[in-house]
C-alpha cells in the first residue's frame, strides 16, 4: 500500500480468470475489455493452472502436485532461496524470499515500513489507555473500515464487481476503506486482481510458495516487487476514469491524519490509541491472514488450480480431538494457529472462505452454505432488499457442478 506517496506504486491485496466463462460475469472477456483489464501482460504464465488436476478430491495428494507445478520459472532474485514445507500444512515453499535484507529500500518502501511499525508500536500502548469509551471507538471502527471500507467495499464490489451501489454510497464506503490505511483504492483494487489473475505463480504478489511471512506481511514492504512481475495498474481503468477516485489517491495520506486528528480532539490519546493503533493493526493482519493462513490451513471444496482455502473452526474440532494430548495443549497454546487456522472466516466478516472465493470470484457471497457465517453478505443482502444494492451476482447450480471436487465435499 502506498501510505506516504501520492501516486504511490501498485501493491497490496488481489484477477486469474475465471474458470467458468460466462458473459454475465464481471470478468469475462468482454466484460474485461471494458474494465480495461491487462488480459496480455509479457510472460503470462500461471503454472499452478497449466497443471491443474480437474475432479481431483481434495487432499495432500493434490496440493503435493500444486507444489510440484508451482516452480518460480525465470526467478533470478539474489535474495530467493528455497524453503520448507510450512507448519501444520501440506505447503512447501519453494521460493523463500528475504525481503528485510539483500536488496535496495526505495523512499516508499522506508516508508510504508514506518508507518506499519508506528501503528504496531501505538496500539502497544492500549493497556495504559484503557476507557471503555475508547475501546467502543475502536470496535466501531473496525465495522465501518474492515466491514463496509475493506470487504465490502474494495473487495467485492470494486475489485470483483459482485454488485453495483448508488454513486454516493459507493464512495461513502470506498472512503471508509480508504481509512482502513491499507491503501488508495486504485491501487489496493489493482493488486488484488493481479493476485487472482496471477493466484499461487511466480507472479503472485503474495503466495504462501514464497514462504508464509513473506505473503502475510513482508510483501507489504517491497513496493517494486508488483511493477516487476505484474507491470504498472493498468487493469483498473474503470476506477481511473473516475475522478473520486483519482482524488483519493492523490490525497490518500491526508484522510488518515485528518482522521487521527479528529479521533485526538475527541478523545484524546485513548482515542488515538485505540481508534487509530489498536484498530489499524488489527484490521491489518486480519486482511493478511486471507492472504497467508488461507491460503495455507483449511479445506478445498472446489476445484480452483491453486492454493485457497476455507477456513472455519467446525473444520477444525473433528481433527483436534484425534491429536495427542500435548499436541493439543500446544495448539491451544500457539495463538497464531489457534486464531488464524480457524477463526479467518469470523474476523474478516466472511471472507475465509476463501476457496469458495477463488471458485466464484464474481459472486457477492462467500459463504455459500447456510451455515457459512458470512457478516458481508449479509450486509449486501440487507443493501439488496432496500433496493441500494443491485445487480447482485451469484454462482447457479451449475457452476457449482462444473468446480466441485467431490459431490460430497462442497462444504
Amino acid at each position: 500500500m502506498g501510505l506516504l506517496q501520492a501516486n504511490p506504486k501498485p501493491f497490496l491485496l488481489a484477477p486469474r480468470r475465471l474458470p467458468i466463462r460466462s458473459s454475465t460475469h464481471p470478468t469475462s472477456f468482454s466484460n474485461r475489455q471494458k474494465l480495461n483489464l491487462n488480459l496480455h501482460p509479457p510472460i503470462q504464465h500461471n503454472a499452478l493452472r497449466k497443471f491443474a488436476v480437474p475432479n481431483s478430491p481434495p487432499g495432500k495428494n493434490r496440493t503435493s502436485r500444486l507444489n510440484a507445478a508451482a516452480g518460480f520459472v525465470g526467478a533470478s532474485e539474489p535474495e530467493a532461496t528455497s524453503g520448507g514445507r510450512i507448519l501444520l500444512s501440506d505447503v512447501v515453499v519453494k521460493r523463500k524470499r528475504r525481503v528485510f535484507s539483500g536488496r535496495k529500500w526505495s523512499t516508499l518502501d522506508i516508508g510504508t515500513a514506518g508507518v506499519v511499525l508506528a501503528m504496531h508500536l501505538l496500539s502497544l500502548l492500549a493497556p495504559f489507555y484503557f476507557s471503555w469509551s475508547a475501546l467502543w471507538v475502536a470496535v466501531s471502527l473496525y465495522v465501518v473500515t474492515g466491514l463496509f471500507g475493506i470487504t465490502l467495499s474494495f473487495h467485492r464490489n470494486l475489485s470483483h464487481r459482485s454488485f453495483k451501489l448508488s454513486k454516493w454510497l459507493e464512495y461513502l464506503f470506498a472512503y471508509c476503506g480508504a481509512l482502513a490505511l491499507q491503501g488508495n483504492p486504485i491501487d489496493w483494487v489493482s493488486t488484488h486482481r493481479y493476485h487472482h489473475q496471477y493466484c499461487d505463480s511466480e507472479r503472485d504478489p503474495h503466495s504462501p510458495l514464497e514462504g508464509f511471512w513473506f505473503s502475510h506481511t513482508s510483501w507489504f514492504f517491497d513496493t517494486d516487487s508488483i511493477v516487476q512481475r505484474c507491470g504498472g495498474p493498468n487493469n483498473v481503468g474503470d476506477l481511473q476514469k473516475q475522478p473520486f477516485y483519482r482524488f483519493l489517491q492523490s490525497t490518500y495520506i491526508a484522510h488518515p491524519i485528518a482522521h487521527a486528528v479528529l479521533l485526538y480532539a475527541l478523545g484524546g490519546v485513548p482515542f488515538l490509541v485505540w481508534g487509530m493503533g489498536v484498530r489499524i493493526v488489527w484490521v491489518y493482519h486480519i486482511t493478511w491472514l486471507v492472504n497467508s493462513a488461507c491460503h495455507v490451513w483449511g479445506k478445498q471444496a472446489w476445484n480452483t488450480g491453486d492454493l485457497s482455502r476455507n477456513n472455519w473452526y467446525s473444520h477444525f474440532c473433528p481433527q483436534f480431538l484425534t491429536y495427542p494430548f500435548f499436541l493439543k495443549i500446544y495448539l491451544f497454546t500457539d495463538v497464531r494457529f489457534f486464531v488464524s487456522y480457524r477463526w479467518v472466516a469470523v474476523l474478516a466478516f466472511g471472507e475465509g472462505w476463501h476457496n469458495n472465493h477463488h471458485a466464484f470470484e464474481y459472486s457477492a457471497r462467500h459463504g455459500l452454505e447456510w451455515w457459512q457465517l458470512d457478516v458481508t453478505w449479509y450486509v449486501v443482502r440487507l443493501l439488496q432488499v432496500l433496493g441500494l444494492a443491485t445487480d447482485v451476482k451469484l454462482p447457479n447450480e451449475a457452476q457449482k457442478q462444473r468446480l466441485a471436487l467431490n459431490m460430497g465435499t462442497a462444504s
